[in-house]
């Protein structure tokens, strides 16, 4: 399925959603003077630049930003069995009415870059997870889905460009002393990997060779949140995905976050989602049976 929709001028977002056991491939003149961001939600995809001669993986979880402002390209993208991809392409023009009193902030508005042909790779943060996530799942009366896209658009944009959700962007002194860091980074691997059965905030410093201090202040420089604040965030992300495959009933969903009581698993979730996890599930099977009337 492939869902095309003109937010405003200059800018547009693309739904591509392939759940069949086949290979799906579309295609889209690009003109000049237009920004592609591709983000792989699920499963990869390929984007073969004929401009350019290249073929480009788009891999789960990664985001590509493609630039040629100077001609105009077919861009043809491949997905995979059981893959989806977000693209929004963007006009110079309005990318610059959107970022040009801090055009030295984001780099591909730097001279050299609009000049030249520019890719790059990213990864896609949690919190851009959960909007891609909103794009394939919601609920809402036709008439709003224009402006639902459009405030979603600018959300994952914005969230693109947050410098704070780069740990390595991060202005702090704590951060000059690089062991530090990678202690920090250690402590986060670590709730991550035991998220189930989290270790305590001093079994969590010992154990990365920190004072619980440095531990506690460290992380919130880094991550923005508090130890025990990011996981129940990363928890709850973690979740959205299980409930999203369709593979996982809510019980059982909480059991694998670390949630020995679905109460506590659903006061949680609605917490951080302003839902329940049987209301979230009920959306996307109601929106999975609008998508196969879509394709019909």
């Amino acid at each position: 399925m492939e869902e095309e929709i003109q937010i405003e001028d200059g800018l547009t977002l693309i739904r591509f959603q392939n759940d069949s056991p086949d290979s799906f491939s579309a295609q889209h003149e690009i003109g000049a003077g237009l920004i592609q961001f591709h983000f792989g939600l699920k499963g990869n995809a390929f984007i073969l630049s004929s401009q350019d001669h290249c073929t480009l993986e788009l891999k789960e979880e990664k985001s590509l930003i493609l630039c040629n402002l100077q001609q105009q390209s077919l861009l043809k993208l491949e997905l995979s069995p059981n893959s989806w991809v977000i693209s929004v392409i963007v006009s110079i023009n309005k990318f610059h009415s959107l970022f040009s009193v801090q055009a030295d902030y984001i780099t591909i508005l730097s001279p050299d870059k609009k000049k030249k042909k520019y890719y790059t790779e990213g990864n896609i943060s949690p919190s851009m997870a959960v909007v891609l996530s909103q794009l394939f799942h919601y609920s809402l009366h036709p008439s709003l889905k224009n402006l639902y896209y459009k405030g979603k658009g600018y959300e994952l944009l914005s969230l693109y460009f947050n410098k704070m959700e780069d740990p390595n962007a991060v202005q702090c002194p704590f951060l000059t002393d690089e062991d530090n860091v990678l202690k920090i980074k250690k402590a986060r691997e670590i709730l991550i990997a035991n998220m189930a059965e989290p270790p305590g905030l001093q079994q969590l410093a010992d154990e990365i060779g920190l004072n619980m201090k440095k531990l506690k202040t460290g992380f919130k420089q880094i991550y923005g949140d508090t130890v025990y604040g990011f996981l129940f965030d990363y928890k709850m992300d973690f979740a959205l995905k299980l409930l999203d495959s369709g593979s996982y009933n809510v019980n059982e969903v909480g059991l694998k976050i670390g949630y020995s009581t679905g109460s506590h698993f659903i006061a949680g979730f609605k917490k951080k989602f302003s839902t329940t996890p049987k209301r979230y599930l009920m959306s996307i099977n109601t929106n999975h049976k609008n998508s196969i009337a879509f394709i019909d």
